[in-house]
């Protein structure tokens, strides 16, 4: 959830640029950065990036077991494990070793 301070118009991020990515890095929270009063651009540190996708990462996993899940439990014909795991590999991004 985005606070509201840590909400700036971007004239402010570029003139005291420093300031905000030494914020943006200790609180790890991201900032919405606005244009004439409208949230126009959000910024993160590339630390806590990484996390918010290799959560998404996760969740794409999570997403396709219970979707499977859920075809095998209305009785529809399975999916062979390895299809499972060639799929999951896929939108990973993790070729088989």
């Amino acid at each position: 959830m985005i606070r509201v301070a840590d909400i700036h118009p971007l004239s402010h991020f570029l003139r005291d640029h420093k300031a905000h990515m030494e914020r943006l890095a200790s609180t790890g929270r991201p900032e919405v950065l606005t244009v004439n009063g409208e949230a126009r651009i959000v910024v993160q540190d590339a630390e806590s990036y990484q996390k918010l996708l290799d959560a998404a990462d996760d969740s794409d996993g999570r997403r396709i077991v219970r979707e499977r899940a859920a075809d095998v439990d209305r009785g529809e014909p399975g999916i062979p494990a390895s299809e499972v795991l060639a799929e999951m590999r896929k939108i990973l991004g993790r070729p088989r070793k």
